[in-house]
């Protein structure tokens, strides 16, 4: 029988950039390139090409982007090019014009906008011959995964249906696109098995998975299950609870129907976590953002966060905001500052309005100079880190389930974790001190209990218990 070296298979680099989103992306594309038998290189001299998946959604994002593409080029000279930023035009964008990508750097082999794997796989073909037919044995079950073994990112829809006017998204990955309720799962219970304990799930817009099918039926290991979020998540519930494992909702719309996702919280099926992007809190604001319900503003909010803390007690609320958007006055951003003082946001983060290319939020009137928006953007985040050090001072003396992702020589001089309230990369972290018990040990991917002693930062100092 004939036996292949990886180093006779042809080999693709791979560069990831952007949200968990185009993460997923990226996996899948990976999981094709290893089903079909290519090897994954992990330096540009060794990749007979590179495909780099990039971010286009702000200029910071689209500066990156752009420069992973040339050094890309630089280094290995046969580079594929997928992603949002592939889907851009080219400035002086119209009738006719040319990509960005293909402007600024004619040398790639291909370019193709986000969710495009077979596009990508053809490119990959035409460039360098695929050595054989696939094999399913080449590929564990759960795919080719860039995040650690421990948690996953799940992607239940692409596409958006709304229009805000500061966000082109919707111009670079559709309408929303709901995953059938049935294919979505069977990928959680694979990704449970294969080891995962934190199933991240995301997408443009979590709240309305399943609006674009009229909620209809799916079926599920012989049941029927509605195509909608609330029961989405209470069968992902109970998939995860066998393992022990976490799920965690990110960009979830404040729509009233996610009032019905708290009682799956309390009951332990789904983290008390929501990520929730209000962007701002005055309604003018927000109506000339097209924001979904634009016309409450932030009162109407503080009455649903209060009605989802009472019934959920542990809610941890994260989300993002913007300052400084065309035509916000003095008195609107004021407004934003007593909502975040009234809500109590556990993480927040914000941002300072910058003009994306192709956005309808370029056309509007009051357009602010750079130094207010950056000046309100940072008065914010005053705020902001505020209220979140003061709720994580109530942390003092709790005992908290925290999942390690770092324990060198298992834990015995400390280990990182997260607790419930802690999503990777963007929240805070628990940094775990040595165990006391020369016998406690601390394992990348499994959980521990900790009793927090103190408080750095964002962070919270736990002893293993």
């Amino acid at each position: 029988m004939t036996t292949f070296k990886t180093s006779d298979l042809p080999r693709v680099g791979f560069v990831s950039l952007g949200c968990p989103k185009a993460t997923v992306d990226s996996e899948h594309i990976l999981t094709r390139l290893r089903a079909e038998g290519y090897a994954i290189s992990g330096s540009y001299d060794d990749a007979d090409l590179v495909v780099v998946n990039t971010c286009g959604f702000i200029d910071a994002a689209v500066e990156e982007s752009l420069d992973a593409i040339g050094e890309a080029l630089a280094e290995n000279g046969k580079v594929i090019v997928t992603g949002c930023l592939g889907a851009k035009g080219g400035k002086d964008s119209g009738e006719g014009s040319t990509n960005l990508v293909r402007q600024l750097h004619p040398k790639v082999l291909a370019v193709t906008g986000p969710h495009a794997t077979q596009e990508v796989m053809d490119a990959v073909h035409a460039a360098l011959p695929k050595p054989h037919d696939p094999f399913l044995d080449l590929v564990p079950p759960a795919g080719i995964k860039l995040t650690p073994k421990h948690y996953a990112y799940l992607k239940i829809s692409e596409g958006c249906n709304h229009r805000c006017t500061f966000c082109i998204i919707p111009s670079m990955r559709g309408d929303l696109v709901s995953r059938p309720v049935g294919d979505v799962l069977g990928e959680a219970q694979r990704l449970f098995g294969s080891g995962v304990k934190e199933l991240l799930v995301v997408s443009q817009d979590t709240s309305a998975y399943g609006v674009d099918v009229k909620y209809r039926t799916g079926f599920w290991d012989g049941r029927p299950v509605k195509t909608r979020l609330v029961e989405l998540c209470e069968q992902l519930g109970r998939l995860a609870e066998p393992f022990g494992a976490w799920v965690r909702l990110h960009y979830v719309y404040p729509y009233p129907h996610v009032d019905e996702l708290l009682p799956l919280m309390a009951q332990g099926l789904v983290l008390p976590y929501l990520d929730v992007p209000f962007q701002h809190a005055h309604p003018e604001v927000l109506k000339r953002m097209k924001r979904p319900a634009c016309g409450e503003g932030g009162e109407r909010n503080l009455e649903r966060l209060a009605r989802w803390r009472e019934t959920c007690p542990e809610l941890v609320v994260r989300s993002t905001f913007i300052a400084g958007f065309p035509g916000e006055t003095e008195v609107q951003f004021e407004a934003l500052l007593a909502f975040m003082r009234d809500a109590q946001i556990d993480r927040a983060g914000c941002f300072a309005y910058s003009p994306v290319q192709g956005a309808a939020a370029n056309e509007l009137d009051g357009a602010l100079p750079i130094e207010v928006r950056e000046q309100r953007r940072a008065r914010f985040m005053a705020m902001a880190e505020d209220v979140s050090a003061r709720k994580l001072q109530r942390r003092i003396g709790a005992t908290m389930q925290v999942l390690v992702d770092h324990a060198p020589a298992l834990g015995r001089k400390g280990a990182v974790g997260r607790s419930y309230a802690d999503a990777p990369q963007i929240d805070g972290q628990v940094r775990l001190l040595p165990p006391e018990k020369a016998s406690k040990t601390l394992k990348v991917g499994e959980f521990t209990r900790a009793r927090i002693v103190a408080t750095e930062g964002h962070d919270l100092i736990g002893m293993p218990v």
